[in-house]
């Protein structure tokens, strides 16, 4: 169906104070999702994935532990999620996800990022109506067929499959069907490398930006976020053209 989906980053910064939010983050979303599952992996598959992700991170290890080890002991703050929605530069359609411990300052730091950009953030249900809540499976291949019939035979609500001229294989289910199909694939193809293994918010219609000065500001308002604690994810529809 030629769908693309959106990387919530255009890059991964290299510097260390970088890496130190990247590690922060992992370890938030880590110690929330142990401390609501469980913290045996075995017994928990979301932060079975999630450890999964912060490992191709290049999370160390002892930041991990120290999360898990935290929620294991019942301790420390409890967090909500956050969800915010706007307009960014060039008129494209923005979420922002958050893990948030006090929502009136998330949503003051996020509205900020928002306003110093001329961007303009929006109430619940602004632009989430046109994007897809799915999950994303990217793995090397190039038989569609069989993935689908592995996938269709432990039951798998598939929504679509690509295939690209790279020998990489997307499939796409609803985010609801995410463990599921991802261990139906470690079951068929058990040395199963995957690229991307993620729920994400597809959109369904891109922007272009070309503009010089609004990639600019476009750079500007995902650095802004990024730089934010509380802030998990930023998906968008928009596509540099620089």
């Amino acid at each position: 169906m030629g769908r693309a989906y959106q990387n919530r980053k255009e890059s991964m910064a290299k510097t260390s104070d970088a890496n130190a939010r990247v590690y922060s983050k992992y370890s938030r979303k880590i110690y929330v999702c142990a401390k609501s599952g469980g913290t045996d992996p075995d017994g928990n598959l979301e932060l079975r994935s999630l450890l999964d992700e912060a490992k191709k991170s290049q999370v160390p290890a002892h930041v991990i532990k120290k999360a898990i080890d935290k929620a294991e002991g019942g301790a420390g703050e409890d967090f909500d999620v956050a969800r915010y929605e706007g307009y960014g530069p060039g008129n494209c359609m923005v979420i922002v996800d958050c893990l948030t411990d006090n929502p009136n300052r998330t949503f003051g730091d996020v509205r900020l990022c928002f306003t110093k950009t001329d961007c303009s953030i929006g109430t619940q249900g602004t632009v989430m109506h046109m994007f897809d809540h799915c999950a994303i499976l990217v793995f090397s291949g190039d038989d569609e067929d069989a993935v689908l019939e592995a996938l269709l035979e432990a039951d798998v609500d598939v929504t679509d499959i690509e295939s690209s001229e790279d020998g990489y294989i997307s499939v796409f289910t609803p985010h609801t069907e995410f463990h599921k199909a991802k261990q139906a694939l470690q079951d068929v193809y058990t040395d199963i490398e995957f690229q991307v293994s993620e729920i994400q918010f597809v959109p369904q219609t891109t922007v272009d930006i070309s503009d010089e000065e609004e990639i600019a500001r476009f750079d500007k308002f995902i650095d802004m976020l990024d730089e934010l604690e509380d802030v998990q994810n930023v998906y968008h529809n928009a596509i540099l053209q620089r």
